[in-house]
């Protein structure tokens, strides 16, 4: 399984959304791990994002169609980016 985070800001229809539905944030979790991603981690932030997520996914397709999924909604804009366990990455650069 693969890592990576997802930092996102939210459209003013999106905003709208949680402001009336707060749920809604955990109910598209849900949805993320139906199409085969999870959520480990996940942080309202300040600033000019407004969450950033750390998923878990099978490979770079299965995060891409989340992405686009959830980017397609008009509700939210992604940038999704593969993240490397440090120890991982210390591993790789000794190979």
């Amino acid at each position: 399984m693969a890592f990576y985070i997802l930092i996102s800001t939210l459209t003013d229809e999106g905003r709208k959304t949680i402001k009336k539905n707060p749920e809604r944030i955990e109910e598209v979790n849900k949805e993320i791990e139906k199409m085969g991603a999870k959520v480990l981690a996940q942080y309202a932030v300040l600033g000019p994002y407004d969450f950033i997520s750390l998923l878990e996914a099978a490979d770079n397709d299965v995060i891409a169609r989340v992405s686009m999924e959830l980017g397609a909604r008009g509700t939210v804009h992604i940038v999704t980016l593969p993240a490397i366990p440090v120890p991982e990455f210390i591993t790789k650069l000794k190979a």
